[in-house]
């Protein structure tokens, strides 16, 4: 692996600049952390980079071949299964049980069985952020990955999540500058669109 290099990226839907001309280096099995006001492009820049939507001007070097682990802002569980059964959707090589004691690291030790959708918010959160984190991804994309946790159980997941990166190329997406310090990430500050 390397760092990975992003380049002028631009992309505009309509008459806007969401990004525009948006160059950063993610250094290789470092957390790095992308803070910028809502609205400033944050969420596109994930979203190309998973490849879920291509730039208008720019290019990414280095992810080509790499298996990425992605938290969204919204939880994209699958409602009528239990937490272990959508982490294993993309962590079939994890056993059940092992599942169920990292379960319990993020707090969540009395939720075997049930089906997410009968969880509350902060713990589809954590359940969304272990089943990127025990994926076998090479890159970590979090997109506000401790939004809507309260602050004891935000530090303590964080200590965890730092455990399961163990080395691994992250990038934390928030406007929280607590969060980048629970991370211990490198914090970069960019003017990402026309609203940032």
């Amino acid at each position: 692996m390397a760092d990975i290099i992003i380049e002028g990226l631009c992309k505009r839907y309509g008459d806007k600049d969401v990004l525009r001309d948006f160059s950063l280096t993610l250094t290789e099995g470092r957390a790095t952390c992308l803070m910028a006001p809502s609205g400033a492009g944050k969420t596109t820049l994930l979203r190309l980079l998973a490849g879920l939507e291509s730039p208008d001007a720019g290019n990414v070097n280095g992810l080509e071949g790499l298996r990425l682990g992605v938290v969204f802002q919204e939880d994209r569980l699958l409602d009528w299964l239990d937490a272990v059964e959508n982490i294993r959707l993309t962590a079939p090589e994890r056993s059940g049980d092992y599942i169920v004691e990292e379960l319990q690291r993020f707090g969540l030790g009395s939720i075997e069985g049930q089906p997410v959708r009968k969880l509350s918010g902060g713990m589809r959160r954590r359940v969304a952020l272990l089943r990127a984190l025990l994926a076998p991804a090479d890159v970590l994309l979090l997109d506000e990955p401790f939004n809507g946790l309260d602050e004891a159980t935000r530090a303590a997941v964080a200590k965890e999540a730092l455990r399961l990166i163990n080395g691994r190329t992250a990038l934390l997406i928030t406007h929280d500058p607590d969060e980048a310090g629970l991370m211990g990430a490198e914090t970069v500050r960019p003017f990402l669109g026309s609203d940032g």
